[in-house]
């Protein structure tokens, strides 16, 4: 049995299904609502889905119908962008239901977390903390499907099982279907939690197979898939916002009289600025609905705005820099001290100094932000959203109006890519508070490509600063990292100016390195932008600096920088998160996620040996390599690039290693390595945000470029390595970004001789 779901105390399934059968969703069985909350609120620590908010359920008559016809119906209540939850959901579903796969159909449940337990859609979480839960449900639902065959028949339960969507009488070979069976098993209580028998893992059918890749991609590649541009309600007026191109900023004045002259404008609405209150309110500004969006923006287009800019109107990358190298070369908050720091670095026989610094990223999903949300006939409001968060969404949008989150319902669409942005409801915010405007007509708010790179709560700016003592041998005998960041705690209060400990705890607090003397240090740093979670949040500039710094020091030692890496991680052991002074390891217990250096090495070892490390390569040619942690999973790029004379850069071949514990759907585990190496390829060579006047210079694709074909690389093999079931489940959506902007860089100085200490890399390595 996994660890995950063995090693917890469970608490009773409580038994509701007399008055929670409802008849629906083909005429069969809907196993309806009613579970209480967790039962451990004062069980303190929470780890897992037991730390997240609202919780976890596991009761089948939430997420699971079957059709007197047969079909099985899946409700998810995690969020679609891509990163194929769905799929995965439904294969364990399938295979502890003991169902046809092929029978087995996904919907999107609306947010209601008091319903469906915690449904925030983030932190590459879904399905560590979902795989058990999702597990007992089916298993649940299979056995009740399994007493009423055995009570039809008139013999012993234990002579009947269920086998490929239907129950079978073992002695006399008799079968009856699943859809034959749902109604008389919807009368049964659901079993008791401890009662149920899981299958084994080597009995699985679906998971951890390559037999299944998505349940929606026919609908995407059919455009059937609905995401938040489809929405269109009966009655549907469209709108635009013109908002302060500085945060904090205000409108000072407007004239909209050229406006409304526009064909097709209805109505200019002012937003007022955020006020006390929740998170992700919207920027304010003044909207312009329209019969349509083409008509909203050439209406945005002729209003005429003046701005009052406020305390940000200076902010400036070039300063800010600055600001961030003065504060990195002074003393910071101490988060980690290990032996004497300065004794160390005075007694090293060499020492090495560098700087690394990462500008703003724009999330630039390819559906920029859109929603849609109109007055509910009966009372209340209704979103359509593609949202990470749906409760998040309700409670903000209910602060907004006035009233309760209940009354708030979050229609769920699928999200075309997020990468963290749709975690903050601000863009349904803005639909909500104009359809109140045009007295609950449905509004649908579009934010174009500009709006979205330039009002982004963007990831933060960084610039780490690191030294090392070097031995008479060559060893790292001291280090030291200062990392400076603007911190995203700077969405939820009053300007902070250090990192979370959740931040900190993204490749730097929780360093496993094998190093006598460490300290890590926090300088102070502002914030004058939106700072937001980005896919891998702080492991992208920690893991760029650190990585980068271990292949200079190979360099400084002459030696091979994947040797040097193994030797500075150390001998295979497994590290308690809280000895490193990390209380944040994901939220996960540190008895069951050690950091395992062992793992680290292997995925290590085997980038390398796929890549072919070490072999002769010709001139312009070179091969870089980083390993990194996060999100419980361990993962390492090698990389081999090509860097033509006149400067030009192509990624030969990537090779990503990727041990993240059990593994449910293969597939998805290698699309979403692929996508990082996509991602980061893209975001290392051209991603960049910066601010002059306090106004984001980037506007769209031209500015802020994504990698094309021509640029991506030419060939990426993903290894996942691991995959047995005794390990409990690691992340996927995010552990393999961290690794390719140093493994690029890293292979980009072993072809050139040149470092690339700051991102993007741009024209650096041109002549």
């Amino acid at each position: 049995m996994n660890k995950l779901v063995s090693s917890r105390a469970l608490p009773d399934l409580e038994n509701l299904s007399r008055r929670g059968v409802l008849m629906g969703l083909g005429g069969g069985l809907v196993l309806a609502v009613g579970l209480k909350g967790r039962a451990f609120a004062d069980d303190p620590p929470k780890y897992g889905a037991d730390g997240d908010d609202n919780g976890w359920r596991d009761d089948p008559r939430l997420f699971i119908a079957i059709g007197e016809d047969g079909q099985v119906t899946l409700t998810t209540h995690r969020q679609e962008m891509g990163q194929g939850i769905k799929t995965s959901l439904a294969l364990v579903l399938a295979d502890e239901l003991e169902a046809d796969f092929a029978r087995v159909k996904v919907v999107q449940a609306d947010g209601d977390e008091a319903k469906y337990g915690n449904q925030d859609t983030d932190g590459s979480r879904s399905m560590r903390h979902y795989f058990g839960p999702m597990r007992r449900a089916g298993a649940a639902a299979r056995t009740m499907l399994e007493q009423a065959a055995a009570t039809k028949w008139g013999v012993p339960a234990i002579e009947v099982r269920a086998e490929n969507h239907a129950v079978v009488h073992s002695p006399t070979g008799r079968r009856l279907g699943y859809g034959e069976l749902a109604k008389a098993a919807a009368q049964y209580p659901i079993p008791a939690r401890e009662s149920l028998k899981l299958k084994s893992p080597a009995a699985f059918r679906y998971v951890g197979k390559d037999v299944i890749s998505g349940v929606d991609r026919a609908d995407i590649v059919t455009g059937k898939a609905v995401y938040g541009g489809d929405v269109r309600p009966e009655g549907c007026v469209y709108a635009v916002v013109a908002r302060p191109p500085v945060v904090g900023g205000t409108v000072a004045s407007y004239d909209a009289a050229e406006t409304m002259k526009v064909p097709g404008v209805l109505k200019v609405v002012t937003i007022a600025p955020p006020r006390e209150g929740p998170p992700f309110q919207p920027l304010g500004g003044v909207a312009v609905v329209a019969k349509n969006t083409w008509a909203a923006i050439k209406g945005r287009k002729a209003l005429k705005v003046t701005w009052n800019d406020g305390a940000n109107a200076t902010y400036e990358s070039k300063a800010f820099r600055s600001e961030l190298e003065a504060s990195a070369r002074k003393p910071g908050k101490v988060i980690r001290d290990v032996g004497d720091i300065d004794k160390g670095l005075a007694g090293a026989a060499k020492r090495v100094t560098a700087e690394y610094y990462l500008p703003h990223l724009a999330h630039a999903s390819m559906e920029t932000p859109t929603a849609t949300v109109r007055a509910r006939p009966g009372g209340g409001w209704e979103a359509w959203a593609p949202v990470q968060a749906p409760q998040v969404t309700r409670e903000v949008v209910a602060f907004a109006l006035g009233g309760k989150a209940e009354d708030i319902t979050v229609h769920v669409t699928l999200l075309g890519g997020a990468f963290g942005r749709k975690s903050k409801p601000d863009f349904v915010v803005e639909a909500a508070l104009l359809s109140k405007a045009m007295d609950g007509a449905p509004v649908k708010v579009t934010w174009t490509r500009e709006d979205d790179i330039q009002h982004d709560y963007y990831h933060t700016v960084s610039l780490e600063r690191l030294e090392a003592g070097l031995d008479a041998k060559g060893k790292v005998a001291a280090w030291r990292h200062r990392t400076c960041a603007s911190t995203i705690s700077s969405t939820f209060g009053p300007d902070p100016k250090q990192e979370s400990d959740d931040e900190l705890g993204m490749g730097a607090t929780n360093l496993p390195l094998d190093i006598p003397v460490m300290r890590l240090e926090n300088p102070q740093a502002a914030s004058h932008a939106r700072i937001g979670w980005f896919r891998s949040v702080s492991n992208v500039p920690h893991a760029f600096a650190v990585q980068s710094f271990i292949a200079e020091l190979a360099h400084e030692t002459g030696r091979d920088p994947k040797d040097f890496l193994l030797e500075v991680i150390g001998a295979p052991r497994k590290v308690d998160p809280k000895g490193l002074n990390d209380t944040f390891n994901y939220g996960e217990d540190p008895a069951l996620y050690p950091i395992d250096t062992g793992r680290l090495r292997a995925v290590i070892e085997r980038a390398a040996k796929e890549i072919g490390w070490g072999r002769t390569l010709p001139k312009g040619r070179g091969l870089g390599i980083a390993g990194h942690y996060s999100f419980v999973t361990y993962t390492a790029c090698a990389m081999e690039v090509e860097v033509a004379p006149d400067g030009t850069l192509q990624v030969i071949r990537a090779d990503v290693a990727v041990d993240c514990g059990a593994v449910v759907n293969p597939d998805r585990v290698r699309s979403q390595a692929e996508g990082s190496v996509i991602m980061g390829v893209s975001l290392a060579q051209g991603g960049e945000v910066s601010f002059k006047d306090g106004r984001a210079q980037q506007g769209n694709f031209d500015s802020f470029p994504v990698t094309r074909i021509d640029g991506a690389p030419k060939d990426i093999r993903v290894h996942i390595l691991g995959g047995s079931f005794d390990q409990p489940l690691g992340g996927v959506g995010e552990p393999c970004l961290p690794p390719v902007a140093p493994a690029l860089t890293n292979a980009i100085f072993a072809a050139t001789g040149k470092r690339i200490r700051d991102l993007p890399i741009g024209p650096k390595i041109k002549v």
